[in-house]
């Protein structure tokens, strides 16, 4: 637990480079699934390198997802949800030339490349993955599945590999609240994304969230519910060396704070 996303954005910043600089010293590539967000982490984490000089040109990063127009295609450029437009200016850009991860390097994920991108990282040692969850506890973009005629078991999901597929309502809904003053007309309805396979494939999991409400059942349930398809980050219980990171906000609770409050159960 850390007191607000600042403080998050400087933990999410400090690991990464500390992963980064141990492999140089052992000249190690340093190989790592990376999402689009949280965005506390960028600007400390591009001035810690140039700072103190950390060369990212053995980063190997795979990006983790990225979002769809309604046809399963990629969104325009300038669209506030193209998530390899935001990495390129806040991620790789900011850092000095002669430090940045080079070009080859950065493997981003279309609909077109998902299977290649797949097989990649499987036959690849992850040093880490990044990445927060989601309002049902997904991560990357792998959501509760709610359609009643293609149900899917906790094996399903423990197995799932990269994919495109159509967003849930209610991650359109948290999305829109969160970024677009809740015009949900505006979320990107599809995405690409890493399955729960090749995120958790990864020798370290770090997730993060910053945001609060939306996330605050998602992370007592991955903490202490069972294993379920309904939240896939319960998944992570099984991982070896796995940490969830939320801000004060983001792991208070409703219901803990009114143990008066009676739901007829």
């Amino acid at each position: 637990m850390c007191k607000d996303s600042a403080a998050m954005g400087q933990i999410m910043a400090r690991e990464l480079v500390q992963i980064i600089q141990g492999n140089n010293e052992r000249d190690r590539v340093t190989n790592a699934i990376l999402p689009c967000g949280p965005l506390c982490w960028y600007k400390p984490f591009t001035d810690l390198v140039n700072r103190e000089k950390v060369d990212l040109t053995r980063l190997v990063v795979f990006h983790m997802d990225e979002c769809l127009d309604w046809q399963g295609r990629l969104l325009p450029k300038t669209h506030p949800q193209n998530f390899q437009n935001y990495m390129e200016r806040n991620f790789y850009e900011p850092v000095s030339p002669q430090l940045r991860v080079a070009g080859k390097n950065r493997h981003w994920l279309y609909p077109s490349n998902a299977e290649d991108i797949s097989k990649k990282i499987l036959s690849t040692e992850i040093d880490i993955t990044y990445g927060g969850w989601g309002q049902d506890g997904h991560v990357a973009f792998n959501q509760a599945r709610r359609n009643p005629y293609s149900q899917i078991t906790i094996d399903d999901v423990r197995n799932s590999t990269a994919r495109v597929q159509e967003n849930n309502l209610d991650t359109v809904i948290a999305l829109a609240q969160r970024s677009f003053g809740s015009a949900y007309q505006l979320v990107a309805p599809m995405s690409v994304t890493l399955g729960v396979k090749e995120c958790l494939s990864a020798k370290k999991v770090r997730l993060f969230s910053d945001t609060g409400a939306w996330k605050q059942t998602a992370l007592r349930i991955a903490l202490f519910g069972p294993l379920t398809p309904d939240f896939p980050i319960t998944l992570l219980q099984e991982h070896p060396d796995a940490l969830l990171t939320a801000t004060e906000e983001t792991s208070k609770h409703p219901i803990s704070e009114h143990p008066e409050w009676d739901f007829g159960f």
